[in-house]
């Protein structure tokens, strides 16, 4: 699987870069939804996320399914999914293999526009995306708003970004991208702990615990 795939929407090709400046047609209804989430979030010492992950292509039909779990500290972040870890300490990013034993090393990206786990929950509605309150929903007996975002950069290959923020806990229930080649990527939380205690060891890669790993260093 890519690790686009896995870091793009948590983990979408979304430029999630910081507090948003909000312009053409973005509905402020739904920028109160939005900064509800992000308020809760920031308020929390850490986070750790059950998620399951459903790639669907053009026709609807489910072509893939993994679950997998998100810590989170502050800007550091560990994604677990199965035969893979992404790990980072906010500044470097450890990418592990499983099925070939081998980890690739980067400098992270800290310019405004890199992209992190973190803001699944957080700034996930910048100035190159317009945003819009759909029609609420109920999933699992849970009252979900919608929010549907648009880029304005029409050049990019997601045309539609669809977050459903759970109303009573004000935390991201479920995230849907809509690629211009039919595939879509559904993100559910499935539970959602707050305040756990993680140690900054979670964040980073030792490859002790890996036997025999073959180490790729880009830096």
């Amino acid at each position: 699987m890519k690790k686009f795939v896995l870091t793009g929407m948590l983990l979408s090709g979304i430029i999630f870069s910081g507090m948003a400046q909000s312009r053409g047609a973005s509905d402020p209804k739904a920028k109160t939804v939005l900064d509800g989430v992000s308020n809760k979030f920031k308020s929390l010492k850490t986070v750790v996320a059950n998620f399951v992950l459903k790639i669907e292509g053009a026709n609807n039909s489910v072509t893939d399914s993994k679950k997998g779990i998100v810590y989170l500290k502050g800007a550091k972040y560990k994604v677990t999914l199965p035969g893979q870890e992404i790990i980072s300490d906010n500044k470097t990013s450890w990418t592990y293999a499983k099925d070939v034993n081998e980890v690739t090393v980067n400098n992270v990206d800290q310019s405004s526009g890199a992209m992190t786990p973190a803001k699944l929950f957080t700034n996930f509605y910048d100035k190159d995306y317009l945003y819009k309150l759909e029609p609420e929903s109920t999933e699992k007996g849970k009252v979900l708003q919608n929010i549907e975002l648009t880029p304005t950069d029409k050049s990019k290959n997601i045309f539609k970004v669809i977050v459903s923020v759970d109303k009573k806990s004000q935390s991201i229930a479920k995230m849907k991208v809509f690629e211009k080649n039919g595939n879509h990527y559904t993100y559910e939380i499935t539970n959602f702990t707050p305040n756990t205690n993680l140690s900054d060891a979670t964040f980073t890669f030792d490859a002790k615990n890996y036997p025999g790993v073959e180490v790729v260093d880009l830096r």
